[in-house]
């Protein structure tokens, strides 16, 4: 059967069969493409299927963008790896910057403090308010510290410049108060200069026994004549009258104050006061409330005399301030095992 009205057109030699006639050919290559066209046309429609379109070439897709991957190119690396062990992938928080945020506990509330002290308490007592002056009425009212009775407080004393002791015991305060966080420790100042005088010295040991503190320290600088020079730790005598009652405290105090004494020594290169406490450093007394009233081991430190222009210039650095912090800071630490 022929497929148009053309002529069959003759073929060359070499693909002609001596044996058979080209009409013959012809019909065995027709019937052979017959039998082919029906696969063909299966597989270009399994194709388009495929391909999702109908007709036309196919066009190239784009996956839809998720809001979290526009907008944290991190985290879907953190979600598809997860934590070991986890049931299911975790993300972490990130600032406005991109940097990571700072872990929190429940409700976004600040993680809870760790450290090799984590649970111990410390209450710091800066001595003195630099109020105080502009209250003299009130701080000059008596207050019972169980053997007798004393002002609410003092202004305390300063430099030939102006620079108060109220100043320096707050801010060597605030140091100590970073440094023992950062080992876990919890701090309770007593203070903050936040108040319009004191506390009284009576409060101030109510406090320390109200946190029931691991330890009490009461940060002050001297004020005796020139020459005078070096710190000193006041220790708590035994003592036993009224509220006071120092008994438990005496042992576990000197302890503190011993610690606290070498340490303070060793970190800002101060000797004991070369004028009391017979070159030890060490001084014990029986009439400060503030360690009178106290059921906490406590001491006070004197850092150095104010008076004198060779101590002053150390007590106005703040790089000593930081060293004086340290030390103290280390002798707590030392005497409560961390």
């Amino acid at each position: 059967m022929r497929y148009d009205d053309s002529p069959p057109q003759p073929e060359s030699a070499s693909s002609i069969s001596p044996d058979r006639p080209w009409y013959a050919r012809r019909s065995t290559l027709v019937v052979a493409a017959a039998a082919l066209a029906p696969t063909c046309l299966a597989g270009w429609m399994v194709s388009q299927a495929l391909s999702g379109s109908g007709s036309g070439p196919e066009q190239p897709r784009t996956l839809p963008v998720t809001a979290s991957h526009a907008s944290s190119p991190g985290a879907d690396a953190k979600a598809r790896t997860g934590a070991p062990g986890s049931a299911s992938p975790t993300t972490t928080a990130t600032t406005a910057t991109g940097s990571p945020a700072a872990p929190s506990g429940p409700a976004g509330t600040p993680a809870p403090a760790k450290g090799p002290l984590a649970g111990r308490t410390v209450v710091i007592d800066p001595g003195h308010n630099t109020n105080n002056f502009q209250h003299t009425t009130e701080i000059n009212r008596k207050v019972d510290i169980g053997t007798t009775r004393k002002e609410c407080d003092t202004t305390g004393t300063t430099t030939a410049s102006g620079y108060k002791e109220a100043e320096f015991s707050l801010d060597v305060s605030r140091r100590m108060k970073a440094i023992l966080e950062a080992r876990g420790v919890k701090v309770v100042l007593t203070h903050e200069g936040e108040r319009a005088f004191g506390p009284c010295i009576d409060e101030r040991a109510r406090i320390g026994n109200a946190a029931v503190a691991d330890a009490v320290v009461s940060v002050h600088a001297d004020g005796t004549s020139a020459g005078n020079r070096g710190y000193h730790v006041i220790l708590p005598a035994r003592v036993k009258g009224g509220a006071a009652d120092t008994a438990a405290i005496v042992a576990p105090s000197r302890e503190l104050g011993e610690k606290i004494g070498a340490n303070f020594a060793r970190t800002t290169g101060s000797g004991p006061a070369n004028y009391l406490g017979s070159g030890t450093g060490l001084v014990v007394r029986d009439d400060l409330g503030g360690l009178n009233l106290s059921t906490r081991p406590k001491v006070f430190v004197e850092c150095g005399n104010m008076r004198d222009a060779k101590d002053a210039e150390r007590l106005t650095s703040p790089e000593w301030r930081q060293k004086a912090a340290q030390g103290i800071a280390d002798g707590i630490v030392g005497f409560l095992g961390g």
